[in-house]
């Protein structure tokens, strides 16, 4: 009999385990400026909020959501939510808390694969404590090759910028919408660009970071290295280990 459990399963583990910790530690308390990811991994660390929240557990938690996705997930489970540029929140948060597409060694993330790549880096750059959750299936030893990278681009400069990648060697793509044709568009009003180095590619995360936001009409890109998180990282045998 197997004793490993699903992704789905590793993911409400992760969040559930993060979130517990960080409130037993007193990382998270009440009145707390949090930041809110997005995607599968942290809507079940929105929800365990959501749940000390409504035992009085927490109070006077404002947050700040990373997209429309968790900012309609805040609004059914009765968190108050609050712009980065309100008067409660002053530009700056005590702590955000996120899922990742990939993460290395060095704890360098490709984030983006729900499209919300800019909210979610101008939030974690914007954070005293930036948390990490993910199921095993997250680590990998090189960024890029597996899980491509997505870049956050203005329309009009789609196939400029795409000749500029020409000399990185990469494969690239505008996505496409589910269930929508053409695009996907962010909820900044811009395309999503998914580029992809080969498996033997040298890549610098660190540098590429910042390289390919000086191209013209990227607005960003979603390697994060600037602001190393903490991470707690889910495995199939029901463990979680943090770095």
């Amino acid at each position: 009999m197997s004793n490993t459990i699903s992704v789905e399963d590793q993911k409400v583990l992760v969040a559930h385990t993060a979130i517990d910790k960080l409130v037993s530690e007193g990382l998270i308390h009440s009145g707390m400026k949090i930041g809110l990811g997005t995607g599968s991994t942290a809507m079940p660390a929105v929800k365990r909020l959501a749940e000390y929240i409504a035992k009085g557990k927490l109070k006077n938690i404002a947050a700040v959501p990373t997209s429309f996705q968790t900012s309609i997930a805040c609004e059914e489970f009765n968190i108050p939510i609050f712009s980065l540029s309100s008067g409660r929140i002053n530009g700056s948060l005590d702590l955000t808390i996120d899922g990742a597409d990939e993460i290395d060694s060095k704890k360098n993330l490709i984030k983006g694969g729900g499209a919300a790549l800019l909210r979610e880096k101008i939030i974690a750059y914007n954070s005293e404590l930036f948390v990490v959750i993910g199921d095993e299936t997250k680590s990998v030893k090189t960024l890029g090759v597996n899980f491509p990278l997505p870049i956050e681009i203005v329309p009009e400069a789609r196939l400029s910028i795409m000749k500029k990648l020409e000399s990185y060697g990469v494969s690239m793509i505008i996505r496409d919408g589910i269930r929508k044709k053409g695009p996907v568009i962010t909820d900044n009003g811009n395309f999503i660009m998914d580029i992809k180095w080969p498996a033997n590619a040298k890549i610098n995360p660190t540098k590429l970071e910042s390289e390919l936001n000086a191209i013209p009409g990227i607005i960003e890109n979603g390697f994060f290295t600037q602001k190393p998180p903490r991470v707690f990282l889910s495995r199939s045998n029901g463990t979680v280990e943090e770095f």
